[in-house]
C-alpha cells in the first residue's frame, strides 16, 4: 500500500492597495520598491535557509546567519519570453558546534535539494556558502 505524500498548502490574498495576507492574517505591506521579482529572490533565500535549519537541527546543530540574492530577468532565447534566466543566493552562516567540512557539505546539499522554491525554478539557482568563516560547497553525503 502506498504511503500518502505530504501536501503543503499556502494561501496569499492581495488586498486593494497592495497589502498581502498569508493564510488570512499576518499583513505584509511592502513598499512600492518591492516588485514580484524581489519576492521570488526573498522566497529562495528564506526557503533554503529554513531547509538548512531543519536539517541542522536534526543533526543537533544550531544555525545563525544571513544571506543575499539576485535574479536576472530578460528574454529567453528559446521562446523570446521574459523570464528569470539567472538566480543566485549566497549565505554567511554559523553552525555550532562546527561539524567539519564533510558534514557541512552534506547539510548544504540537503538544504539546496529540499527547498521547494529552488526546486520549482526552471533555471538552476547558483548557491554560495560561507560557513563558520570558510567557503564550502554542497555535495551529496556519502552513502
Amino acid at each position: 500500500m502506498a504511503v500518502p505524500t505530504k501536501e503543503f498548502t499556502y494561501e496569499v490574498r492581495l488586498e486593494d492597495g497592495g497589502v498581502l495576507l498569508a493564510d488570512g492574517s499576518g499583513a505584509l505591506d511592502p513598499p512600492e520598491s518591492w516588485k514580484p521579482d524581489h519576492f521570488l529572490v526573498a522566497a529562495l533565500l528564506t526557503c533554503t535557509l529554513q531547509s538548512l535549519r531543519y536539517h541542522a537541527e536534526r543533526a543537533g546543530l544550531e544555525t545563525s546567519g544571513r544571506g543575499e540574492g539576485h535574479a536576472l530577468v530578460t528574454k529567453r532565447e528559446a521562446d523570446e519570453r521574459y523570464a528569470v534566466v539567472d538566480v543566485g543566493v549566497s549565505y554567511d552562516i554559523a553552525l555550532a558546534p562546527d561539524p567539519g567540512d564533510d558534514s557541512i557539505a552534506g547539510l548544504l546539499f540537503k538544504a539546496e535539494r529540499d527547498c521547494f522554491v529552488g526546486a520549482s525554478l526552471t533555471v538552476e539557482p547558483d548557491y554560495r556558502w560561507n560557513v563558520n568563516g570558510r567557503a564550502v560547497s554542497a555535495r551529496a553525503a556519502p552513502s
